[in-house]
């Protein structure tokens, strides 16, 4: 989707009319990173607590349209501003988690407290970890140790000058974890003048397309993946086994 700066009428809006549209069509939509506001690093007065008009809006879509839906927003909690991952269950459940690797470059670390736990929830028979854009730089942060989770997600706001790193990451990622991949990036233009082109994509656990996007487009695609063909591959090439462990601090 096409975040409208700063504006979370408008995007609150416009997601909504998605989502209804997905209704009985889907058990999971996934939004890109910030999108009730785009990556507004800067703006404090947007952040907005667990219940706040997001949050709050995100309930009741979930309940209302039988679906679970992922994304991120701005938060804030005991005086710290979060970027947010969430995940929320149809029957209107919240589980959160926030960006760990806060983006520097853009500013994102002089405003924002990073997060230090991941968020993986159960959902469906799979186990789904949700990180947030910067994040797919970093593999030890997304190591899948002992096949903890089957889907791995993105959520992202990843400039256009940068696609290269975006579509060559996220099959990286897919083929070192052995699972499916999923990185959904906003299109169009911020009120930075920065520039995004999307290239969302679902990836299987070979690091093979299984929905892509062109360049700039504004769509919602849907696909249907099965947990055992995922099963059978990493029973029949299981170099997960011979993974490097990693302690994080």
């Amino acid at each position: 989707m096409d975040i409208v700066w700063a504006d979370k009428k408008a995007n609150l809006t416009k997601t909504e009319h998605i989502l209804q549209s997905l209704t009985g069509k889907t058990d999971l939509a996934v939004l890109p990173e910030m999108f009730t506001t785009g990556f507004c690093t800067d703006n404090l007065e947007l952040a907005e607590t667990s219940d706040g008009e997001t949050v709050q809006s995100l309930i009741c879509w979930a309940k209302e349209f039988d679906m679970a839906i992922s994304g991120s927003f701005i938060a804030t909690e005991n005086g710290n501003i979060y970027n947010r991952a969430f995940f929320v269950f149809p029957d209107g459940k919240i589980q959160t988690a926030d960006k760990r690797h806060l983006f520097t470059v853009g500013g994102e670390d002089k405003f924002f407290s990073s997060g230090d736990k991941r968020l993986i929830v159960n959902y469906k028979t799979f186990n789904i970890l949700v990180l947030v854009c910067y994040d797919v730089r970093f593999p030890v942060w997304s190591r899948n140790v002992d096949n903890e989770y089957d889907l791995l997600m993105y959520v992202a706001s990843f400039p256009h000058a940068r696609m290269d790193a975006w579509d060559a990451l996220l099959p990286a990622r897919s083929i070192e974890n052995q699972a499916y991949t999923c990185g959904v990036n906003r299109v169009g233009t911020d009120g930075m003048n920065v520039r995004y082109s999307g290239h969302s994509v679902l990836l299987d656990f070979k690091g093979n397309e299984l929905i892509s996007f062109a360049a700039y487009e504004e769509n919602v695609k849907t696909f249907e993946i099965q947990k055992e063909p995922l099963e059978q591959f990493r029973k029949k090439y299981a170099f997960w086994k011979d993974a490097d462990r990693f302690e994080m601090k």
